[in-house]
């Protein structure tokens, strides 16, 4: 079955005025769907593949058929980022976590703000395009980065970074460019006023099952 371009649980102008609603309009269905439509392209090539979901294609990498292997990587990369991204925001979102999530941080980090400064330092360090994450390995939240695409389900070897993510932040000029030009800081700093607790929380539980 083909890949499918998902939804977002809001409308374009729901983050406003965090993230403006041209940004997310191209940001979704140019983007993403871009992503989606080479994903499938690529996949047509290799019908052995029709059985594997998007995590199969990332976690084995290399098993990947060389001649869409690159293609895999970056818009399977770029549907999966994507897909989280959008549901780890919401317009009811910012302030701090509670329940599970947040003592979870607060026992790794030893504080809300000291994982909120990480992270921020993280996205804001990240050198060109990429994406800044919060995931949870072997029962331990870690905070890391990865380029371009690229994820912490994938290979070591390729990412750099591995865990099973349940939150990422898009640091590509185009997520940020219309608004805040050069100025990621401003949007990174104002993207916490756009997460969505709730959910994140959800990805967190369903990672240690």
């Amino acid at each position: 079955m083909a890949f499918k371009l998902p939804a977002l649980p809001y409308n374009y102008d729901a983050l406003e005025p965090y993230i403006d609603v041209a940004t997310m309009w191209i940001h979704h269905n140019k983007h993403h769907g871009g992503y989606v439509a080479k994903l499938n392209a690529a996949l047509q090539k290799h019908p052995e593949l029709e059985s594997w979901d998007l995590v199969d294609l990332l976690r084995k990498l290399h098993e990947i058929p060389e001649d869409i292997r690159t293609a895999v990587r970056n818009n399977g990369g770029g549907h999966f980022n994507h897909s989280l991204f959008w549901r780890v925001m919401s317009p009811n979102g910012g302030g701090e976590p509670g329940g599970e999530l947040r003592k979870a941080i607060e026992k790794h980090f030893g504080s809300f703000r000291a994982f909120k400064d990480l992270f921020t330092e993280v996205a804001l360090g990240r050198f060109g395009s990429g994406w800044a994450w919060l995931v949870i390995k072997d029962g331990k939240l870690l905070v890391g980065s990865t380029a371009n695409q690229d994820n912490p389900l994938m290979p070591e070897d390729i990412s750099g970074f591995t865990g099973i993510p349940i939150l990422g932040l898009d640091v590509w000029e185009h997520a940020y460019y219309l608004r805040y030009q050069n100025r990621r800081g401003d949007y990174v700093r104002n993207w916490w006023n756009v997460v969505n607790w709730g959910e994140v929380e959800l990805f967190y539980l369903k990672a240690l099952q």
